[in-house]
């Protein structure tokens, strides 16, 4: 496996997230939150919570369904201010908290291009370490995701994902 140099995108947050494609049809998203493992996988997977943190600020994001079990479904969908929807969705394969959870990602502007996601959470310095690793099938499709921009969208989506940690923190 050849690993590319893993870059630093920070959209404001107080860390930078790390991204790399991994030169195995896979890529890896890595950031780190000054907060506990078991609230990080809390705010993850609480549905009531979900449209605070996914998604770039710009977007308005609506949860549609949020089944946390294996086979479950999730879908979400980002609506832009000229009201256009991006609808995500994709099934629930592994559920191991607070440690991994495992899903299928599907963009619905590319119907088919189903990757496979497992985000795992490491207690690590005080605090945890959010990794994502998607396997996107092959060399030319994670590239062409990692080169698409869309690490901009992710670290906006962990920047909120901080601020709610942060929320919880200091009202804990």
């Amino acid at each position: 496996m050849t690993t590319t140099k893993a870059r630093e995108v920070n959209t404001g947050g107080k860390r930078a997230m790390t991204i790399s494609e991994n030169g195995d049809g896979s890529a890896t998203l890595e950031r780190f939150f000054d907060a506990p493992r078991e609230l990080v996988f809390r705010i993850l997977t609480t549905p009531e919570l979900f449209h605070e943190w996914w998604g770039p600020r710009r977007y308005t994001t609506e949860l549609v369904e949020m089944d946390m079990r294996v086979g479950g479904k999730w879908q979400a969908k980002n609506i832009d201010p000229d009201g256009t929807e991006y609808v995500f969705r994709g099934e629930y394969l592994e559920i191991d908290p607070p440690n991994a959870l495992t899903q299928t990602f599907e963009f619905m502007g590319m119907p088919g291009a189903i990757s496979t996601e497992r985000l795992t959470l490491t207690e690590q310095d005080g605090g945890t370490l959010l990794r994502v690793v998607s396997d996107y099938g092959s060399v030319e499709a994670a590239q062409a995701v990692v080169s698409s921009g869309m690490e901009n969208g992710a670290s906006e989506t962990y920047d909120r994902l901080e601020e709610i940690l942060e929320r919880e923190l200091a009202n804990a």
